[in-house]
């Protein structure tokens, strides 16, 4: 349809439920622009980030134009971390707050978090992820979860909403119906949920359920097919999944927002535009987009779709409006909620405290004992991470234990390398020779390449220590190594923490 044929209020309607990404660490012209002409949030990314100081400034002048503007941002704190991802986390994620499993930690962490970025001004978090990591195989929740049992999953999402929400920070739970039980990333693919409704309200459902109760802001839709529910359509895409399971079963009267729709688990079958129409025909009141795509014309391209839509009959205009509604009492929710959290206290020290008591150490009978005799060799095993892990953020023990003992030395080992048996040696076992070895991983239970060079070099070196940092293999019989550490996530305070244990040190 030509832009004259369009209605100034039509447009402003379908601005009004995007949130888009754009780049740079200040807001660029277009931005300013959409803004004043109804555009109802944005959403920040690592590339928008250099400072607190420079996001608050950032965010300040966003609301120069709207004084009401929701800045949204994907800050699970843990692995995935967007204020942090140039140093690594301050703190550690939701599987380490599981493995403690002490809600009222979780409240606090989340609440210390909240009051960061209500500082910097943002003011709805994409987070927490709600999902139930049922599948150890699972290739991008792992570690992101608070655990496999629903149950603990289920009280520590209400926790972190309560903590969030209570510094005046929106939070949004994650990846609704339940991500878990997945054997495919949607960042790529269309992930399939095979589990029955019996099933799913066992196992995936409960910790929304819990969020719901906790009075969470703010719900989003997972890109997944759930056939229990719907044959034809994703999740984000299913009216059966977003109005009849999530708000009439549910209870749910918040904001539904969508996974970010460049992800090609719905924009490779259904394109960009007509994903984001159908999303918001089917009951979801916000388009998240720019993770990938963070550029005017893809935003105009998703305000246009939205406003043909309607003016074609496809998308009735009361869906519209009632989604502008929804995102419109978000703004309002937010703004009355930091100014009477204001007041509150931080706690620094609260991240490296949880991932201190997050540290789980597996030492078999007659074998080394922490702490380590001497400075060690460490080995640092690099797969390649999921999209939702900033690629840049750095993660690893050999830095923060080369502060505590001087002499440490330290490698990287990819892919490539770990198949060359001479490279092998040359990176891990040479090095050490007559030292401590200690190898770090990071989910070698889903890396072939990772477990066949552990046991190659475990078994010269059987005195090696193995330090975990991603998702641990509950195996005991299949642990190499003299010990095992889990830190249960790659932050920089879990590994902060794991050098401490390693080195004998402890603040």
């Amino acid at each position: 349809m030509p832009i004259e044929q369009r209605s100034r209020e039509l447009l402003r309607l379908a601005d009004a439920v995007l949130q888009p990404g754009f780049e740079g660490t200040s807001p660029p012209d277009w931005v300013r622009r959409r803004l004043d002409e109804g555009l109802g949030g944005v959403v920040l990314f690592s590339r928008n980030i250099s400072s607190p100081a420079q996001v608050g400034e950032l965010t300040a002048a966003l609301r120069e134009c709207r004084p009401d503007v929701l800045v949204a941002i994907d800050e699970e704190a843990g692995d995935v971390t967007r204020m942090e991802a140039h140093t690594g986390s301050s703190r550690p994620g939701n599987l380490a707050l599981g493995v403690v499993d002490d809600v009222a930690l979780t409240e606090e962490l989340a609440r210390d978090l909240g009051h960061d970025l209500a500082a910097a001004g943002v003011n709805l978090d994409y987070a927490p992820s709600g999902d139930v990591n049922s599948n150890p195989d699972n290739p991008v929740i792992g570690v992101r979860s608070f655990g496999a049992c629903p149950d603990l999953v289920a009280r520590h999402t209400a926790a972190w909403i309560r903590g969030l929400q209570s510094a005046g920070v929106a939070a949004c739970v994650k990846h609704f119906p339940g991500h878990g039980d997945t054997s495919v990333d949607s960042h790529l693919a269309l992930p399939v949920l095979a589990a029955s409704m019996e099933e799913l309200a066992e196992i995936a459902l409960p910790p929304f359920r819990a969020a719901v109760r906790a009075g969470v802001c703010a719900v989003m839709g997972g890109h997944l097919m759930v056939p229990a529910y719907d044959t034809a359509h994703p999740a984000t895409l299913s009216r059966r999944i977003l109005v009849e399971l999530l708000r009439e079963e549910l209870g749910f009267d918040g904001l539904i927002v969508t996974d970010a729709i460049e992800m090609r688990a719905v924009s490779d079958r259904y394109g960009l535009a007509e994903a984001a129409v159908l999303a918001v025909a089917a009951g979801s009141d916000a388009v998240c987009v720019g993770g990938d795509l963070a550029d005017e014309a893809t935003a105009t391209r998703l305000r246009d779709a939205l406003a043909d839509a309607v003016a074609t009959g496809r998308l009735p205009e009361q869906r519209l409006v009632e989604a502008a509604t929804r995102v419109r009492a978000l703004a309002d929710w937010v703004g009355t909620a930091v100014g009477s959290a204001r007041d509150q206290g931080t706690n620094p020290a609260i991240g490296l405290t949880a991932a201190r008591r997050a540290i789980r150490v597996t030492v078999g009978p007659g074998q080394t004992a922490l702490p380590l005799s001497s400075a060690p060799h460490v080995v640092e095993f690099h797969p390649e991470m999921n999209q939702a892990i900033d690629r840049r953020t750095p993660w690893g023990l050999a830095a923060p234990l080369t502060e505590l003992l001087a002499g440490t030395t330290a490698a990287r080992l990819t892919p490539a390398e770990a198949a060359d048996a001479g490279r092998l040696t040359e990176v891990a076992l040479t090095p050490a020779a007559g030292r401590p070895l200690v190898l770090v991983v990071r989910d070698a239970h889903r890396h072939e390449w990772m477990a066949s060079a552990l046991n190659r070099i475990t078994a010269a070196r059987p005195d090696a220590g193995i330090v975990e940092m991603g998702l641990p293999h509950h195996n005991e019989d299949a642990k190499p190594g003299s010990f095992h550490l889990a830190t249960h996530g790659a932050t920089r305070v879990s590994g902060q923490a794991a050098a401490e244990v390693l080195a004998g040190y402890r603040n």
